[in-house]
């Protein structure tokens, strides 16, 4: 399976399976984990972790605490496709796979800025 990337007019293609977004809270300035799964029927989310609490960002009454971090596995839902918005107020969105983790910009090889850009599952054409 492949994951796309698509910014400001250019597409991506990852070849993963599976990856965590992480990213930091732009008020709170808290970190925020995501595992995700790419699937021929579309991105599912799996687990999602906070480093912490604050404003919009409190865990749900399911989560636990584990190394510091508030875990929960949220119901399964299958995503056609995620969009990632970029305040600029908090760095960067991180992709990171197979024990390496790269900024969006890194993986387009130019900055992103303010740019949106959404996950899909790559598509055959």
């Amino acid at each position: 399976m492949s994951l796309c990337l698509a910014s400001a007019g250019v597409v991506k293609a990852l070849q993963v399976a599976a990856f965590t977004l992480a990213w930091t809270h732009s008020i709170e300035k808290t970190a925020w984990q995501e595992d995700w799964l790419v699937t021929p029927a579309g991105l599912t989310l799996q687990q999602a972790r906070i480093k912490g609490t604050g404003a919009g960002m409190e865990p749900p009454p399911e989560a636990h605490l584990v190394d510091g971090w508030f875990q929960w596995s949220p119901p399964p839902a299958l995503r056609a496709e995620v969009v990632l918005g970029n305040s600029g107020a908090a760095g960067e969105w991180h992709l990171c796979s197979v024990g390496r983790c790269q900024t969006l910009s890194e993986i387009f090889e130019h900055p992103i800025g303010a740019n949106v850009t959404t996950m899909s599952v790559c598509r055959d054409p």
